[in-house]
């Protein structure tokens, strides 16, 4: 697989990874824990079990194949997330492809924590409930939207975030009972560390 504008591994398609047991721990476990909360984070939340988090866990940080989550859009920019792998280097970059461009822009990564620039809620929505059903790619919105939500950099969330979390958490196989708890987690971790200053250029508005 070749994506102009990230030319620094061996890329292969992983949606099909979305569906196995233990990806949703791997992806989202490690920013359910905060330093204030007496609850320690365990893949169960997600319905899954550490034997499910450590099989996916060597196939998502394979030095041969890094896999790539692609969440097309049909009105404006979408996104890539790609799991990285490189020397003992590793983590997951996200990128903003756009109509017009023939290159993806990084816009942030995650390393253990985040940089880069993220995106509003608004932002993460309007691309999550777009998907292009023409691109190869993620179009289911509640998996496109557990995707993209650690890109989320806006402290100004609606009272209904946490819900839509727990939703879309349930939908990709999380019992509902956790569903909730693991939502609550991720919310207070991704709007405690936001970076958002409305003073910046959203990624995007193409500045």
């Amino acid at each position: 697989m070749l994506i102009k504008g990230y030319d620094v591994g061996p890329l292969v398609a992983g949606e099909s990874l979305l569906a196995r047991p233990g990806f949703w721990s791997n992806y989202l476990l490690s920013m359910c824990s905060d330093g204030g909360c007496a609850e320690r984070p365990v893949p169960e939340w997600f319905g899954e079990d550490g034997a499910d988090v450590d099989a996916l866990s060597e196939v998502l940080f394979d030095p041969e194949g890094w896999p790539v989550f692609r969440v097309p859009a049909e009105d404006g920019p979408g996104a890539v997330v790609i799991y990285r792998y490189l020397d003992g280097d590793y983590g997951t970059d996200y990128l903003l492809t756009r109509s017009g461009r023939s290159c993806a822009e990084q816009i942030a990564s995650w390393d253990g924590d985040s940089s880069g620039t993220g995106l509003t809620w608004r932002e993460l929505i309007r691309i999550a409930d777009s998907p292009s059903f023409a691109a190869d790619g993620v179009h289911d919105t509640a998996v496109r939207f557990l995707l993209l939500l650690p890109l989320l950099s806006d402290p100004d969330v609606p009272e209904s975030a946490s819900a839509r979390i727990a939703a879309a958490l349930a939908v990709a196989g999380a019992p509902r009972g956790t569903a909730s708890i693991a939502a609550e987690h991720l919310l207070a971790h991704l709007t405690r560390r936001s970076r958002h200053d409305s003073s910046w250029a959203s990624p995007l508005s193409g500045t």
